[in-house]
């Protein structure tokens, strides 16, 4: 076998059934494959890999995920979670994954764990086809449709039915969103009393069906100013949720800030934080009691890694983001079961009996509300075989 882990091509898959989503393969010079890919904007991210990050890896003797995130670090792009962070983080989850096969070793190990076998897991209420249609995370972009697994149009119209089946499956946490419509109506800076006992009686139905025995998570998805955040703060401390998540946007810092000072309510916040940078200024600010850092979005696994380090010096657990695609949840679950700051998992359950399941294999095991990494080398995740059959694809190669 070659010393050389030189990338010989750049393969990128585009599969109809979720049009956000990209897979990127790398295909190295002793004909392993790693997998990675990028959520929101499939078609910029694949241009860019194929025009930019692609070349640019072929001169890399040696790709490491380090000296590859290096060598794409962009002049443009590294504030935020852009087309160049998108496309990177893929080439960097697909780097690990090839340390990972050369290695003979599971990213846990990689990553100088595993500090626990397997860890909790809560339910993102959402459905098969939620935010599928457009980038947009708004109401017309939910995808609900009649069905199974339809959790987001169960957790508005029967919550605590919702939470009862969920309990019943054994999660022990879920997250909501029922105040999105109202923000959107007034781009967050106003709630009628109508909105407002509407949304609340969602969350009063959850805890009637099954009191405490469900953890509470309510997303607000930094739609609301701070203003209002304080108010639905204020409201939801009776609930006892385990956190409300992005009340304001993670980039209003000082915003954040004076919420966090003004209430006892846990606050988190980080799926759309571009990596250990974009998170410092939070974790100074003292704003999260859960960073919920997402693998792909904040710049990869090398940039997450360290953002998790970050958090612990600052004596907070982290919560990885998953309502993107497989890979991303397989890397994330390897590295909050490796870290010592590692709290809880998300998970959608209508992702992963969907089309998760459709496009792949060797999704981590989610059983009775805990979820266990796999012990393959890398992360695990591979296309199906027969991938190309069974889900219409648009393939692209360099």
């Amino acid at each position: 076998m070659s010393v050389s882990a030189r990338i010989t091509a750049v393969e990128t898959v585009r599969p109809r059934v979720q049009p956000n989503l990209l897979f990127v393969l790398l295909h190295d010079v002793d004909g392993r494959t790693g997998l990675g890919e990028a959520f929101f904007g499939a078609r910029a991210v694949e241009s860019y890999l194929h025009e930019t990050a692609a070349p640019a890896l072929f001169a890399l003797a040696d790709p490491t995920p380090e000296r590859a995130a290096a060598h794409l670090a962009s002049y443009l792009g590294f504030q935020g979670g852009g087309v160049e962070t998108r496309g990177n983080g893929a080439v960097d989850l697909a780097l690990w994954d090839l340390l990972g096969q050369r290695a003979g070793l599971p990213l846990t190990r990689l990553l100088g764990g595993p500090c626990r076998d397997e860890i909790r897991v809560y339910n993102t209420c959402a459905g098969p086809g939620y935010v599928r249609d457009t980038t947009r995370q708004e109401s017309a972009n939910w995808g609900v449709a009649p069905g199974e697994l339809e959790d987001l149009d169960a957790f508005l119209h029967r919550p605590g039915e919702l939470a009862a089946e969920l309990r019943t499956e054994g999660f022990t946490g879920m997250k909501v969103w029922p105040f999105d419509r109202a923000a959107e109506r007034t781009n967050g800076h106003d709630i009628d009393r109508a909105e407002l006992r509407d949304g609340l009686a969602v969350l009063t139905a959850i805890r009637e069906s099954v009191g405490d025995e469900l953890d509470l998570m309510v997303e607000l998805h930094g739609l609301w100013d701070l203003r209002c955040a304080t108010r639905l703060l204020r409201e939801l401390a009776r609930f006892d949720p385990l956190w409300v998540e992005d009340p304001i946007r993670p980039d209003a810092v000082g915003a954040l800030a004076r919420l966090a000072g003004d209430t006892a309510v846990p606050i988190a916040t980080g799926e759309t934080v571009t990596g250990r940078r974009g998170f410092a200024a939070l974790l100074d600010a003292g704003v999260p009691s859960v960073a919920t850092v997402d693998v792909q979005w904040t710049g990869g696994l090398t940039e997450a890694r360290a953002v998790a380090a970050l958090a612990d010096v600052h004596g907070v657990p982290i919560a990885p983001h998953d309502c993107t695609g497989p890979v991303t949840f397989a890397a994330a679950v390897h590295l909050v079961c490796a870290v010592r700051n590692g709290l809880i998992q998300e998970t959608v359950r209508a992702f992963l009996r969907t089309w998760y399941a459709e496009l792949v294999t060797g999704l981590p095991m989610v059983a009775d509300g805990m979820v266990t990494p796999g012990s393959a080398p890398g992360h695990g995740v591979a296309l199906r075989a027969d991938y190309r059959d069974v889900a219409e694809v648009t393939v692209s190669s360099r």
